[in-house]
């Protein structure tokens, strides 16, 4: 059994579905501190904890950082075939919730970390935070003091070992209505918020007319939840429902708030819960063809992919200095949340060793 197979196997065994990474990160800490990694473990909030490891010489830029998330989307084991903290290995798949997304992931990157090391080899910067899952709280908390620059930043997120070279934004949004109590009986006295924000809802579910970025494809706005009302004899003086609202070039958060608001109408509030930027990389960027080729052979020549969800990158970007950023991990993209979640241990083996061939190729990069 591999290294980043085993470490994956603890990691998925470590309840950390919606909290409780400390542990998750305790675990990593304890392995990189073993192998000579100067190690970082910052815990903002009980049971929350990121952490970030460096080998050798204290450095302002390092070439490489290696990032992904500990925690996982929740998992109510009455609906799986097995338990979703088994960790277990059968038919050649890793079971549990996270061994695609992505603790499979984080684990093949400490394995070429400290295969790195023991090499003799320039060993990445390792960030490794939690809460990514809800809108990237531990990033957005992380100490700008304790990271160094880089000049490339690969991200564990699922990609079935495909080179992802970004994603779209992502904005997450509120919108209230606010009306006029009344008794059920006498709905003429009252003004209906539950109805005024339906209608809203209703119109910015049907709307066509989002735009398409020829990179990212069509900006998407998801109504994703929708609470009002106390009981059915009173007129609703309050309603909210929260939307999803996924950004691409040309179309960023500003526009989107903008077109939403005006299809809500003016009496319905619109408030910002997340708002992170998209990441776009050029292929072409110098250096750039040999870190696709390194890490996928032949992805340099492929059309450039890039995601629908988003990743850490949206916050760690602008801490890092810029770099150019790759999506690259061994889980499977439709394993993501769902039931039964389970990751390839062929992929897990293979993105080990793409990782490591990447650190020892040392490409050369202008971020």
């Amino acid at each position: 059994m591999g290294e980043a197979l085993d470490l994956a196997r603890r990691l998925v065994r470590i309840d950390t579905r919606g909290g409780g990474e400390r542990m998750a990160a305790d675990l990593v800490a304890g392995v990189l501190d073993a192998a000579g990694f100067d190690v970082r473990v910052d815990e903002p909030a009980q049971g929350r904890a990121n952490v970030v490891a460096r080998h050798g010489p204290a450095a302002p830029r390092v070439p490489v950082t290696f990032t992904g998330h500990l925690d996982t989307v929740p998992a109510d084991p009455s609906g799986w075939s097995f338990d979703p903290l088994c960790g277990d290995v059968r038919d050649g798949r890793l079971l549990g919730r996270g061994s695609s997304d992505m603790k499979a992931g984080v684990a093949c990157q400490i394995e070429a970390a400290l295969r790195a090391a023991r090499d003799g080899l320039p060993a990445p910067q390792l960030v490794f935070t939690f809460g990514e899952e809800t809108g990237c709280d531990g990033a957005a908390v992380l100490d700008p003091a304790a990271l160094a620059a880089t000049d490339l930043l690969v991200v564990a997120e699922p990609t079935g070992n495909r080179t992802v070279l970004g994603h779209k934004g992502t904005l997450w949004l509120k919108a209230t209505a606010r009306g006029v109590s009344a008794h059920g009986s006498r709905p003429e006295l009252g003004r209906n918020a539950l109805v005024a924000l339906a209608g809203a809802a209703a119109r910015v579910h049907a709307h066509t007319g989002w735009p398409v970025s020829a990179t990212h494809g069509a900006a998407t706005v998801n109504v994703g939840t929708f609470h009002a009302g106390v009981q059915p004899n009173l007129v609703p003086d309050h309603a909210e429902m929260r939307l999803d609202v996924r950004t691409v070039p040309g179309f960023g958060a500003d526009e989107a708030v903008a077109v939403i608001s005006g299809l809500c109408g003016g009496e319905v509030e619109i408030e910002r819960l997340v708002d992170l930027p998209g990441v776009a990389t050029d292929p072409a960027a110098p250096g750039m063809p040999e870190v696709l080729d390194l890490l996928a052979p032949g992805s340099s020549g492929a059309t450039p992919e890039y995601a629908t969800y988003f990743t850490d990158a949206s916050v760690l970007a602008g801490m890092l200095g810029g770099p150019h950023v790759v999506v690259y991990g061994p889980g499977d993209p439709e394993q993501a949340h769902v039931t039964d979640e389970t990751c390839s241990v062929a992929r897990i083996d293979a993105a080990s060793e793409a990782l490591y061939r990447l650190l020892a190729a040392r490409p050369r990069l202008a971020a």
